[in-house]
């Protein structure tokens, strides 16, 4: 699995990366105006991404905004549904109205920081990344 770990904290992005690393090969980011075209490369090169976990407070772009020009891309070129990167926001925001627009704008998970091990997995679980 290959995995983009959208985070510009260090302390959560190696956090996140030491939890993930058992589960594939993980790539970091830390502002959000470097994610799309890194996305669309990844494509372009056969070598697209399985997972992305996305911080929505980044510098440059946010999160939200982030995951809504991955769909739109993914929807340009026929990538709907099942097929798209599966996207879980991981955020200190646990409000209403950024759990709402996220859903809305298709991620398939959302985890409130701070970031922990069996959080992670089990929403890998539950969104088929990984097998128990």
């Amino acid at each position: 699995m290959r995995i983009l770990i959208v985070e510009d904290d260090p302390v959560s992005n190696t956090l996140l990366a030491s939890i993930l690393e058992k589960y594939g090969i993980t790539h970091s980011i830390a502002t959000g105006n470097d994610v799309v075209p890194e996305f669309v490369k990844a494509h372009e090169t056969d070598q697209p991404y399985d997972l992305i976990c996305l911080d929505i407070m980044l510098p440059g772009l946010d999160g939200q905004a982030i995951l809504k020009q991955i769909r739109s891309w993914e929807e340009q070129r026929g990538i709907l549904g099942l097929d798209g990167v599966k996207i879980i926001m991981m955020t200190a925001l646990s409000d209403r109205f950024n759990i709402m627009e996220a859903f809305r704008s298709q991620c398939e998970g959302y985890i409130v920081k701070p970031i922990r091990r069996d959080k992670v997995h089990e929403q890998l679980v539950a969104l088929g990344c990984i097998h128990e």
